[in-house]
C-alpha cells in the first residue's frame, strides 16, 4: 500500500450534445466537428495565457457516470475480454478519462472545441496543449486494436449516437 493519498479537485466543467452515455462515441476520431465547450472555473482563467496558439489540446477528465470498476472487460470494438489497462474504457480503477480536441477559440474562461467524444457536464480536472514535436510517435503498436478493423470500428466506434 501506498503512505500518500492522490486528491484531484474538478477545475471546470465540459459541455457537449452528448446527452445520453450509452449513445456518446466512444473516441474523438467518431466525432468529427461535433462542438462542446470547456467552461473553466474563474479562478483558473488566468492559465489559459498563450493556449490558443495550439490546434489541439488534452482534456482530462472523470468518468462521473462509471460506477463500476473492472479489471477486465469486452471493450466496445471487440467482441473479446481484455485488462482494463489494454483498453480506454471508463470502468478504470481512477475513473480517469483523457481526450484530444481541436481548440476553436477562447473567450475569457470558456473553451470552444471541436471532435468531442465526451459526456454533457463531465468534470474536467486539468487541460494540456497536444504538441506534435512531442506527442506523436512513429513505428507504433496499438495491441490488440491493430487487428479491430477500420469498418468494424467506424460502426462500433459511433455506438449509435443519433441522439
Amino acid at each position: 500500500m501506498h503512505d500518500y493519498e492522490v486528491i484531484f479537485h474538478q477545475i471546470g466543467v465540459i459541455h457537449s450534445p452528448h446527452k445520453v452515455l450509452s449513445k456518446t462515441p466512444i473516441q474523438p476520431v467518431f466525432c468529427n466537428d461535433i462542438r462542446g465547450t470547456v467552461v473553466l472555473d474563474a479562478e483558473y482563467a488566468d492559465g489559459l495565457k498563450d493556449l490558443l496558439g495550439y490546434s489541439h489540446i488534452y482534456l482530462f477528465y472523470y468518468f462521473h457516470q462509471s460506477h463500476k470498476t473492472c479489471l477486465c472487460l469486452k471493450p466496445y470494438l471487440s467482441d473479446q475480454e481484455y485488462g482494463i489497462f489494454a483498453t480506454r474504457a471508463p470502468h478504470r480503477p481512477n475513473k480517469l478519462g483523457m481526450s484530444v480536441v481541436r481548440l476553436d477559440g477562447i473567450e475569457d474562461n470558456v473553451l470552444y472545441v471541436r471532435d468531442i467524444d465526451i459526456l454533457d457536464s463531465t468534470p474536467l480536472l486539468d487541460i494540456k496543449p497536444y504538441v506534435q514535436r512531442f506527442d506523436t510517435r512513429e513505428n507504433t503498436r496499438s495491441g490488440w486494436q491493430d487487428t479491430v478493423s477500420d469498418e468494424i470500428a467506424s460502426v462500433r466506434g459511433l455506438r449509435d449516437s443519433e441522439e
